[in-house]
């Protein structure tokens, strides 16, 4: 426990020292900015804005478009993932288109998506989606087709069809990277959903950041941006202690291997 939290300070040290720098040279003299504000000023922008609700319905805006954006890009980038990956025919079939539209830019599409949804969820989820869709797909397809061969041999032996294969099979052997793709696909969720409000899209915390430049209040913009990045630290965290959670067995067997 102590050992911990030395480390806790350790870590704490460099930013707690940056924050009070950063303090005493905004309370020199002639230290007005209207691009950058005190940490306190910026403390008490996020407390005046998550008492008056401001931030609260911000962050159920920009979580509702990532989620779902998410929840859209990584069933259909698993699904396909994982039937191309079964078989090497649709691998070198798919290939050449994977690599044509995987390197667009998520954000490029962003003039298509309003033509066709407008403004709203429409267009943030259609963005995200098409973000999280190619590493969902890459990974499991990378998982489908370095399954034990003899498993697959086994499946067919005992007579199983294609639904029981993936599901008793496939699936198990694969739960590990497919956790590694739904992290990274979340971190992409929630940078594009604030890029997406930035550009286009008038509500969550993107557009929250770019009323506050609009109206020069830089410890409120501040203050989005830092609440932001713990959004996304925060998500990082909980989806990295559930994936050591669900697969401490397989870690621990490895670990016990000569």
């Amino acid at each position: 426990m102590a050992s911990s939290s030395t480390r806790w300070l350790k870590a704490a040290a460099l930013p707690v020292a940056f924050l009070a720098a950063a303090e005493i040279w905004f309370r020199g003299p002639g230290k007005d900015s209207e691009s950058l504000a005190a940490p306190t000023a910026v403390a008490r922008a996020w407390v005046e804005a998550a008492g008056d609700g401001t931030l609260a319905l911000a962050t159920w805006q920009t979580l509702l478009g990532a989620v779902g954006g998410l929840a859209l890009g990584a069933v259909t980038g698993l699904a396909l993932g994982f039937l191309i990956g079964l078989s090497r025919t649709a691998i070198t079939l798919t290939t050449p288109a994977v690599e044509l539209f995987r390197p667009i830019p998520s954000v490029a599409l962003i003039p298509l998506a309003m033509l066709v949804f407008g403004f709203g969820y429409g267009i943030e989820m259609a963005i995200v989606a098409f973000a999280t869709f190619w590493p969902c797909l890459i990974l499991a397809q990378a998982a489908a087709s370095q399954i034990e061969p003899r498993l697959l041999e086994v499946s067919r032996v005992l007579g199983l069809s294609g639904a029981q294969r993936l599901w008793k099979i496939v699936l198990p052997a694969a739960m590990p990277r497919i956790f590694v793709a739904l992290r990274l696909a979340a971190g992409f969720a929630l940078v594009v959903a604030v890029t997406v409000e930035i550009a286009a899209n008038p509500q969550g915390l993107g557009y929250m950041l770019m009323i506050a430049q609009q109206t020069l209040r830089p410890e409120l913009m501040l203050a989005a941006l830092v609440w932001i990045g713990f959004l996304g630290w925060a998500v990082n965290a909980g989806l990295n202690a559930l994936q050591h959670r669900l697969f401490r067995h397989q870690r621990i067997g490895a670990e016990a291997r000569p």
